[in-house]
């Protein structure tokens, strides 16, 4: 490695644990940046994925494990762990890896579990191993700009704050219908911890105080055998007669649109890196889960939820979930004592108003633009790898910083709305051991 100074850093050794999606794409970094971050070893189970990400990184068959447990401690092959399994397994692969001596960015969420979420926090703290959390929408521009009118004191203190998303028709379908994170006993977790974690942790992190209790509503509406169109079958291109003029179809969406390709396709990878059309085709209509009908999958989590928190200092946060909207976008608005906050993450565009107490205008107003148009994640994904990065090196880091100890209060929001829901209450947070936050 050839460095511009005698005093530049090495570059971060790091093994990325699961090489699907999210593996893939934080260990990319490593090819933007490689006098930052190198990938020095893969662990998956699965040789297709653990032999593409090797080949990514030219990386030898010996650093190619099958299994953790095959890897060695840290210091040796890599310093860092890039932990993105699926969420079933974060507890026990960044338990192992914390005790190995690796400092490791986990995949969110953290864990099913509040008791869960709080023994890795105390794992981290007893081994000393840094352990930071892929809550990559801090990271944005858009989130970070508001983050900082915030702590500049501009609006004052928060009175409410409220955040939606939206999750467009087709990425409901693929990922919560149809896909890994459709039946919460199969992932490990409902919709609400694997999809707007995210977002409850924005809402916990903005306003920068304890959560106090929480309650929510919601249901599984949409994709029920019992609201099946007349004709549905059980897989679009077999038995069904609509599938030509249905939004859902699998042939459309995946096909010929072509989109969420890397979900639909992923149980083709043995057959190279561009399955046919016609081998696709031959997949929806026989083991591809992709190919199933969306009203006769075994989906199980809800499609629309609220939750409604009230903070020690007496803000009041609303998150609002709406699945199957046309186009996919998160937007927030916060009222604080001397103004009001207002934006969409889908256009970047953030509006300011301020409450004037002299002169002829009652406020002013002004419209803030950042650039994350089209960005996925509004362009935060590898603004956290090299945070981490900074943070590894005890550089200092981000307004973001998603270590665990900052990180554990939109879990445990999470997991009081899901009791307060089942239980149709008010859910008091003092009901968690949080001693170890």
């Amino acid at each position: 490695m050839t460095h511009s100074g005698p005093t530049d850093p090495d570059p971060i050794r790091a093994v990325v644990v699961g090489a699907g999606h999210r593996g893939v794409l934080y260990a990319s970094y490593a090819l933007q940046a490689p006098a930052e971050l190198i990938i020095t070893a893969v662990v998956d189970p699965d040789p297709v994925r653990r032999d593409r990400l090797g080949r990514d990184h030219s990386l030898p068959p010996e650093r190619r494990y099958a299994s953790l447990t095959d890897l060695p401690p840290a210091g040796m092959i890599a310093d860092v762990a890039i932990d993105a399994t699926m969420d079933a397994d974060h507890v026990p692969t960044a338990e192992w890896l914390l005790r190995a001596g690796y400092p490791v960015l986990l995949e969110k969420p953290i864990a099913g579990t509040s008791a869960a979420v709080l023994s890795l926090a105390e794992t981290s703290r007893r081994t000393g191993q840094l352990l930071m959390i892929c809550h990559v929408l801090r990271y944005s521009p858009f989130y970070v700009e508001v983050k900082e009118r915030l702590l500049s004191g501009e609006l004052g203190e928060i009175i409410s704050i409220e955040l939606s998303e939206y999750v467009s028709f087709d990425h409901l379908a693929a990922a919560y219908v149809r896909g890994r994170w459709a039946n919460s006993t199969r992932s490990g977790s409902g919709i609400l911890l694997s999809k707007s974690c995210h977002d409850v942790d924005l809402m916990a992190w903005l306003c920068d105080d304890r959560p106090a209790r929480v309650a929510s509503a919601g249901s599984r509406r949409l994709f029920t055998a019992e609201r099946a169109p007349e004709g549905a079958g059980t897989r679009c291109v077999t038995d069904c007669r609509i599938e030509a003029t249905c939004a859902y179809s699998a042939r459309r969406q995946y096909l010929e649109l072509g989109v969420w390709g890397t979900y639909a396709w992923e149980g083709l990878e043995s057959l190279g890196p561009e399955p046919t059309p016609e081998q696709k085709l031959i997949s929806l209509g026989t083991d591809n889960p992709y190919g199933r009908c969306v009203w006769h999958s075994d989906n199980d989590v809800l499609d629309r939820q609220t939750v409604s928190v009230e903070f020690n200092n007496g803000a009041l946060g609303v998150f609002t979930l709406v699945g199957n909207s046309a186009l996919g976008n998160r937007t927030i608005d916060i009222v604080g004592t001397l103004g009001e906050l207002s934006g969409s993450l889908e256009t970047g565009e953030l509006r300011l108003r301020t409450i004037n107490s002299s002169g002829d205008h009652q406020y002013d107003e002004r419209m803030i633009k950042t650039d994350v148009a089209g960005l996925a994640h509004g362009g935060g994904d590898m603004k956290l790898v090299a945070d981490f990065v900074r943070a590894v090196r005890g550089e200092p880091v981000s307004v973001s910083s998603t270590r665990i100890g900052n990180s554990i209060d939109g879990h445990l929001i999470v997991f009081a709305a899901e009791r307060a829901l089942a239980e149709r209450r008010w859910v008091d947070l003092a009901e968690f051991d949080t001693a170890s936050t």
